[in-house]
This record gives structure tokens, C-alpha cells and sequence, in this order.
């Protein structure tokens, strides 16, 4: 049985590596895209997982594949397009190891995901204990569409459904557009992870009491607001609390929020109800481990820890 299944985008993201000895920027092709890092993230943190999502059929795609399988993640619902090219990042890294992002997307082989393709994981013997989704796909049709069924008929069918919404302003036509989009689903959502930014983004409000009140006011069981070197703070059956982060030389921070995403989203899969707060506790603070590890090494998936080497 799959336990968390991920549907989204999956993409090359472009990285900057370095510079040369005359300070032109270097690039290194590694796999990415947000649920598809939360998928492999979970995977090797101890879950069985899978992804649902469209690769262009090229080199790009044939690599993004073997990426997922190569780290045990169900493929079976990984679909392809000769029509679109596999979805680009470029992936900026300033010298705290911040990033910035632009996209060959428009379109990109991730915007093509069909409805009948997105719900045929429902189809299963068994359904995954949660379906997680981000914004990106909430960015243009058919993939839109898409991503709000497959989230609708595996809330009726019981599936927790875990969402992040992360915002990447080159992708939209403005913010206005945005904000109202990445707000869709909430109504529909048990697990949130946000960021501080994106917290404002939504809420209008950078008090993390408030800004997770807000949110919480929609039915989410558990907001989980990241604050990078910060740590987390979360709201959860109305207490709130902070779990400090984990000090790390920074080498790289991309992919360090889907790799806590995922870790927390290892640790709840396999219970049959949400834990009690103390176990939630110990559950974040496992995952701000992982997310450390993932900043000190370079690329998103390639950098993501496994169990054993966090000790578990």
C-alpha cells in the first residue's frame, strides 16, 4: 500500500552551482519540483509514497523517472506528453544560499495533467492515508483543474489531504490572481505547510497567532508555519507552539521545506488519528533535522537525508 501519494509538478531545476574563474554563473541539472521532492523526501524518511504528475518525453523526463524510481517512489501514475517539454527551473543562489526562481514553463510538460489522469490513483485496491498537492498546479488549466478534483474525490473517500502553497510570483499574471487561486482549497485541507511569506501572502498578517488562527478557522487539523532559521511554528487542536530549527552551515536551501514536509508527513502516515500534541512535537522536530541536512548539502532531491542517517 502506497501511504502518501504527491500530485504536482516535476521539474529540472537549473541550479547555480558556482561561478567560473571569469564569474559566470554555473548550472547543474537537478531533479525537483516541489511534491515530487516531498514524495522522494518521505520515501527515504521511511514511507511508501508515490507521485502523480506529466514529464515531457526527453532526456529531461526519462531522468526525472528514473530519479523517482531510483528512490522507491510509485510511478505507475507518472505520465508523459510528446507535445510539451519537460518543465525548467532556473534555480539562482545568492551567497547566504537564498534563491531566486524564473521557469521554462509556458507551457511546460506539469501544466498538462489531465483529470481523468490525476484521479486514477483512486482507482486502487488501497488508498494512500494522504494526498498532498502545492499551488503550482493551481497556476493554469488543465492541471488546475485537475489537482482540485483529484483533492475532492480523495477528501470524500477519506484521504487526508495535506497542501502547500507555495507562491512563485513569475508564474502568475499578478498577485491579486495569486492570492485568490492559492485560497481555493483551504476549505478543503488537513495539513498546511506555509511559510512566513506566504503566511502574509494569504492571511494579510505577519502575527503568527493571528495568521494561524486565520487559517485554522478554515478546518485545517494542523498549520505548520516554516521560518527558516527560525525553526517552525505550528497551531494544532487550538495550542500553538515553536520548534526551533537545527544550526547548519547553509550550503543550499532548496528543497529544505518540501524535505520537513515530507518528514512530518512520514511520521503521521503510518497512525490511524492525528497524534497527541507531544508526539507532534517530537514529529516537527524530527523533520526540522531533515531540513537542516538538506541545507548543508547542494540540490533539492540529491541533498535529501534518509532515516539512517538522521539516526532513526
Amino acid at each position: 500500500m502506497t501511504q502518501i501519494m504527491t500530485l504536482g509538478e516535476v521539474l529540472i531545476d537549473l541550479t547555480q552551482t558556482g561561478t567560473d574563474e571569469k564569474g559566470i554563473p554555473q548550472f547543474a541539472a537537478f531533479p525537483g519540483g516541489a511534491p515530487a521532492n516531498v514524495a522522494v523526501a518521505a520515501s527515504r524518511l521511511g514511507a511508501t509514497a508515490g507521485f502523480i504528475g506529466k514529464i515531457g518525453k526527453d532526456a529531461f523526463g526519462a531522468q526525472l523517472r528514473k530519479t523517482l524510481e531510483d528512490d522507491r517512489v510509485d510511478t505507475s501514475s507518472l505520465f508523459e506528453t510528446e507535445d510539451v517539454p519537460t518543465t525548467l527551473a532556473i534555480v539562482s543562489v545568492d551567497d547566504k544560499g537564498e534563491r531566486s526562481f524564473s521557469f521554462y514553463r509556458d507551457p511546460g510538460a506539469d501544466t498538462q495533467l489531465g483529470t481523468e489522469e490525476a484521479v486514477q490513483f483512486l482507482e486502487a485496491e488501497n488508498l494512500p492515508r494522504i494526498l498532498h498537492f502545492g499551488s503550482l498546479s493551481l497556476t493554469t488549466e488543465p492541471a488546475r483543474q485537475a489537482a482540485l478534483t483529484a483533492v475532492d474525490e480523495a477528501r470524500k473517500q477519506g484521504v487526508l489531504i495535506s497542501y502547500d502553497p507555495n507562491f512563485r510570483a513569475a508564474l502568475w499574471p499578478s498577485e491579486e490572481e495569486a492570492v485568490i487561486w492559492m485560497k481555493r482549497p483551504l476549505d478543503m485541507i488537513d495539513i498546511l505547510k506555509i511559510s512566513d511569506e506566504e503566511l502574509v501572502l494569504l492571511t494579510g498578517t505577519d502575527d503568527l497567532e493571528r495568521g494561524s488562527r486565520i487559517l485554522a478557522e478554515y478546518g485545517i487539523k494542523l498549520v505548520m508555519i516554516t521560518l527558516g532559521s527560525e525553526g517552525v511554528y505550528y497551531r494544532y487542536r487550538n495550542h500553538c507552539g515553536r520548534i526551533p530549527a537545527v544550526s547548519v552551515s547553509i550550503c543550499d536551501t532548496n528543497g529544505a521545506g518540501d524535505t520537513f514536509l515530507g518528514g512530518v508527513l512520514a511520521k503521521l502516515a503510518p497512525l490511524d488519528e492525528f497524534p497527541p500534541e507531544g508526539t507532534l512535537q517530537d514529529i516537527l522536530a524530527f523533520a526540522n533535522r531533515a531540513a537542516a541536512m538538506t541545507c548543508s548539502r547542494p540540490g533539492a532531491i540529491p541533498a535529501m537525508p534518509t532515516s539512517a542517517e538522521l539516526g532513526e
